[in-house]
């Protein structure tokens, strides 16, 4: 019996390679994306093309993250979930000063409460059966800052700190949590980049144009690399191995591509993090049980 996996942002970069390798491996693919019908008609033609190429199942459903509505409405009615793949983003760049409170909430809404609405619309189904996995997409921008990105910065911070604690609180229920950070990949990320609309105090931090200028240059160049880690197949292959592994194996945090050090961060953080949750007696809790 094939499994089914729901993947959000399947339009573009990890969601649309995601939703082809997993529905290649046999799984039942729920393959999510705003205006599927209309521009995005030519990402859900070419997901449906290698379906019925190959005998596939991969569904093209219409959700919108920042939407109760659309959300409920593409879940509802769905078998229960085996892996759910929170990968839906956007990132803003530029000064905190240069973006109104309406813009900081809507890259909240996208990166951090997108994420839980669908995590919640699924859990329900995966509590009653009693097993289940998230991947939450975050980003080595989870882990660090830089400046010019402190709006995108504080979306993945909340998210690695929402999924880190729904960890704890979903593993004895059978359900697992893991978060994916990938650093800069070849997508379009950085060509869909949202600017704070205060283009006057934008214009007081002639620094951050220089930095960012420096910054995209050499990313890019790392994208010119063959043996540089940034096809977007790295973060795919991730979340097939998580999606893979036993419950009870899967670790919370794992990096992908370029880690800008962050791995020694993470690799640092990781004893004080599990010995805390010795302190608080739940040390158990640190993701399902193996045969649970």
């Amino acid at each position: 019996m094939s499994k089914n996996v729901l993947i959000t942002g399947c339009s573009t970069g990890f969601g649309f390679d995601a939703a082809k390798r997993f529905a290649d491996a046999g799984y039942h693919v729920y393959a999510t994306m705003r205006d599927y019908q209309g521009r995005n008609a030519g990402a859900s033609e070419a997901l449906d093309d290698h379906a019925d190429r190959n005998d596939l199942m991969i569904d093209l459903l219409e959700l919108d993250v920042t939407s109760d509505e659309s959300v409920r409405d593409a879940i509802d009615g769905l078998p229960a979930m085996d892996v759910v793949i929170n990968n839906a983003g956007l990132g803003y760049g530029g000064p905190v000063e240069s973006f109104t409170s309406a813009e900081i909430l809507r890259q909240l809404d996208v990166n951090l409460v997108g994420a839980a609405r669908v995590t919640n619309a699924v859990l329900p189904q995966m509590r009653e059966a009693g097993s289940g996995l998230i991947i939450m997409v975050s980003s080595t921008a989870g882990r660090g800052a830089f400046p010019g990105f402190g709006v995108y910065h504080a979306s993945k911070w909340g998210l690695e700190g929402m999924s880190e604690a729904m960890r704890y609180e979903l593993a004895p229920l059978g359900i697992d949590v893991c978060i994916v950070e990938p650093g800069p990949f070849a997508t379009s990320f950085f060509a869909n980049m949202v600017n704070g609309s205060n283009s006057e105090a934008a214009a007081a931090y002639p620094h951050l144009g220089d930095f960012h200028q420096g910054f995209v240059a050499s990313v890019e160049e790392a994208f010119e690399n063959p043996d540089a880690p940034t096809d977007a197949s790295v973060v795919v292959d991730i979340f097939m191995k998580l999606a893979e592994m036993p419950a009870g194996e899967r670790p919370l945090r794992t990096i992908a591509g370029l880690d800008f050090g962050f791995q020694a961060l993470n690799d640092a953080v990781e004893p004080i993090r599990t010995g805390a949750l010795e302190m608080m007696g739940i040390a158990e809790w640190d993701g399902p049980r193996a045969g649970s």
